[in-house]
C-alpha cells in the first residue's frame, strides 16, 4: 500500500434479517463476512450501513465518511421501486432497504464516489438510474443455472465474457472471466448513462454494467467476494484511496 496512514474506508451496506446468536434471536443488520475479508485483503477498512431512514433524505451525511461504496448481496428488490407488480418467485423484499440503497446509490453517483454492485448491488444501480428488472430467470431462460443451488456457491462458476477496455475488464485483467453466481433476477431494461460491459456465456445474460461517465460505477452480477483470486473489490478499494488522495 502507498496510500499513507489511513485506510480508505468502505461503506458496506447490510441486509435485514433475523438471526440467532448466543441466547438471542432478533432482527439484525446483517453482512457476510467475505464482503468485509475482502475489503480488509484489499487494505480497506469497512464500515457497515443499515438502513437509516434520515440517511435516505441526506445521504451526504453518510458519504461524506466514505471513500468508497459497496451494495452487497441479499433479498430481491421490491418491484414497486421501478413500476412492477410482484412475480411470484420475488419474495422476501425489504422496502426500507431498497429505499436506502436507492438514495445512496443516487447520491454516490453524484458525488462521484467509487461504487461497487455485486449480485443484488448490480441490480440496484440499474433501478436507481430507472432500469428494471427480469423477476425470474428461469422463466425467461428455461434453466437455474445462475442459482443452481440455494444458499450455496457450490457448483456455482461459469464464465462472463468482458468488453475490452471496460472498466470489469480492467479490474479483473482478463477477457473471459470465471465468476460464482447466485441469483435468480437480472437486469432488463438498462439504467440511463450505463452500458452493459459483461454477458454470460450460459444465455447473455447482463452480467456486468457500468457508467463511463464515472471514475468508478461498476455493477457485478456475480459475487467477487466469494473468490479470494478475484481482484475486483481490490480495484474498488484501489479507486477509492486514488480519489481521496486526488482530492
Amino acid at each position: 500500500m502507498v496510500w499513507g496512514m489511513r485506510r480508505p474506508v468502505i461503506g458496506i451496506c447490510t441486509a435485514i434479517e433475523r438471526a440467532k446468536w448466543s441466547v438471542w434471536d432478533q432482527p439484525a443488520a446483517l453482512l457476510a463476512l467475505g464482503y468485509v475479508e475482502a475489503v480488509q485483503r484489499a487494505g480497506g477498512m469497512v464500515a457497515m450501513l443499515p438502513p437509516d431512514p434520515l440517511v435516505s433524505e441526506d445521504p451526504d451525511q453518510a458519504l461524506a465518511l466514505l471513500d468508497g461504496l459497496i451494495l452487497a448481496g441479499g433479498a430481491d428488490i421490491d418491484p414497486s421501486s421501478y413500476g412492477q407488480e410482484a412475480h411470484p418467485e420475488t419474495v422476501g423484499t425489504v422496502p426500507e432497504r431498497d429505499a436506502f440503497e436507492i438514495a445512496l446509490t443516487r447520491a454516490a453517483i453524484e458525488r462521484d464516489l467509487p461504487l461497487l454492485g455485486i449480485c443484488r448491488g448490480m441490480q440496484l444501480i440499474n433501478i436507481a438510474l430507472g432500469g428494471t428488472l427480469l423477476q425470474h430467470l428461469p422463466e425467461r431462460y428455461g434453466h437455474h443455472e445462475h442459482r443452481r443451488v440455494p444458499g450455496s456457491f457450490e457448483g456455482a462458476e461459469h464464465d462472463v465474457i468482458l468488453s475490452e477496455g471496460s472498466l470489469v475488464a480492467r479490474a479483473t485483467g482478463e477477457i473471459q472471466h470465471m465468476t460464482k453466481s447466485h441469483h435468480h433476477q437480472g437486469v432488463e431494461r438498462l439504467g440511463d448513462g450505463l452500458v452493459v460491459s459483461g454477458v454470460s456465456t450460459l444465455d447473455q445474460l447482463s452480467e456486468a454494467i457500468e457508467l463511463p461517465e464515472a471514475q468508478f460505477v461498476l455493477g457485478v452480477q456475480w459475487h467477487p467476494e466469494a473468490d479470494v483470486a478475484s481482484t475486483i473489490v481490490r480495484a474498488l478499494v484501489d479507486a477509492a484511496a486514488a480519489a481521496r488522495v486526488s482530492e
